[in-house]
């Protein structure tokens, strides 16, 4: 149990003024870097610590991972993932709760990776929930309590008011950036838009050459297809993303769809000579059918569009448990160019496009921000593994029939 605080009133009260001052500070921040970074700085302050971090939950995979600590660089922090089971900020975000570990050494739950990949040591540490209306998105560390004390009630107290408005501050942050969609949507829309506009002058003058009406008509008809299918998936992530979506679920061979969705891209992948084979017993899941064979499709697709030239693609099905329910895994892999470690950060996040080899992107980059929604409402999960030169694998998994 942590001490009860001795600090005198005066000192408790000078705290909770800088709590008000650092709230509103805070509030104001729309910038996530900044607002990281302030958030940091202020738990150091104010429970007069060595250090702090901040780990969040990372929207797209459910893992919790550092976001930013002062010790930290940017990639030692991409390549620490801190478990769920068997460390202290698991604990944090599996309970709700906030937890004081005054000697680090006695802990079992101590996550010592972190001190080994940091050479840093740490004595002690206060953990707390970064926590919205109803559901924890973080948590946020104060470690190393200065001269050796212990932290103390108090310590808890302010950490955790802190903590509240962190929380609320981030997503905030989150909230405005997200307030680009429409933005993005629109700037979208404006080039294809654009295109059109220019034809149709195109069109109306005389004596164009009837070759030229011709490649006229044909960029029309490539920009409205483009439209159509940017309003469409447009609409379907606005439904996924309200919730207004609901899955028809039936049980079904995933076999038998797969081999149906390679069909509808066998004509693609035999334009650029890729070979598409499936490996795998014949399972069967609980899923909704059309909304997974939507998923395939993204998937078969972008696997064809940015593979070499002769190359394949391999569709894998095997047995997982995930949570401690039986789970289909489904595995896409192709034998292109690979992903960099930035792309992949962003892989999930809407109108996010690859360039392919030729410098080009393509396609609407909602595909995969709509899998991610589609699965996760299944109660599964969606990611990718790749190297750059090595090919890229995107899995995902279903509930498989009992």
């Amino acid at each position: 149990m942590p001490r009860t605080s001795d600090l005198s009133f005066e000192k408790l009260l000078d705290r909770y003024e800088r709590i008000i001052e650092i709230s509103q500070q805070l509030n104001s921040t729309l910038d996530h870097v900044a607002l990281l970074r302030r958030i940091i700085l202020a738990a150091i302050e104010l429970t007069e610590s060595e250090t702090s971090s901040i780990l969040l939950i990372d929207p797209a995979t459910g893992e919790l991972r550092f976001e930013l600590a002062p010790n930290i660089t940017a990639d030692q922090a991409d390549e620490i993932l801190v478990p769920m089971e068997g460390s202290i900020a698991g604990w944090v975000v599996t309970h709700g709760e906030p937890r004081v570990i005054q000697d680090v050494t006695q802990e079992p739950s101590f996550f010592k990776s972190v001190d080994e990949a940091l050479e840093f040591r740490t004595r002690n540490i206060l953990a707390v929930p970064m926590r919205t209306h109803n559901k924890v998105i973080g948590v946020l560390e104060a470690v190393n309590k200065r001269d050796g004390q212990p932290y103390d009630s108090e310590d808890i107290k302010t950490l955790v008011t802190l903590a509240g408005q962190a929380a609320i501050a981030i997503e905030n942050a989150r909230l405005f950036q997200q307030s680009d969609f429409m933005a993005e949507m629109v700037h979208e829309l404006r080039t294809p838009l654009a295109a059109l506009k220019t034809s149709t002058a195109l069109l109306l003058r005389e004596n164009l050459p009837e070759d030229t009406r011709t490649e006229i008509i044909e960029t029309m008809q490539t920009e409205t297809d483009r439209l159509i299918r940017l309003t469409s998936d447009f609409l379907d992530l606005a439904r996924l993303e309200s919730g207004r979506t609901r899955l028809d679920t039936t049980e079904f061979a995933l076999k038998g769809l797969i081999a149906e969705c390679i069909n509808i891209v066998q004509p693609q992948a035999q334009d650029r000579n890729v070979l598409i084979a499936y490996k795998g017993e014949a399972f069967n899941v609980v899923a909704d059918r059309g909304k997974v064979k939507q998923v395939l499709l993204n998937l078969l697709t972008n696997a064809i569009k940015y593979n070499r030239n002769g190359g394949g693609i391999s569709v894998a099905a095997s047995e997982s448990m995930h949570h401690d329910e039986p789970f289909i895994e489904i595995a896409v892999t192709d034998t292109g160019y690979g992903i960099s470690k930035d792309d992949q950060r962003m892989m999930f996040q809407k109108f996010y496009r690859v360039a392919d080899t030729a410098g080009f992107t393509h396609g609407t980059g909602l595909g995969l921000a709509i899998a991610k929604h589609i699965i996760e409402g299944h109660g599964g999960a969606i990611w990718l593994e790749s190297d750059t030169d090595a090919g890229s694998t995107f899995f995902f998994t279903l509930p498989q029939a009992v």
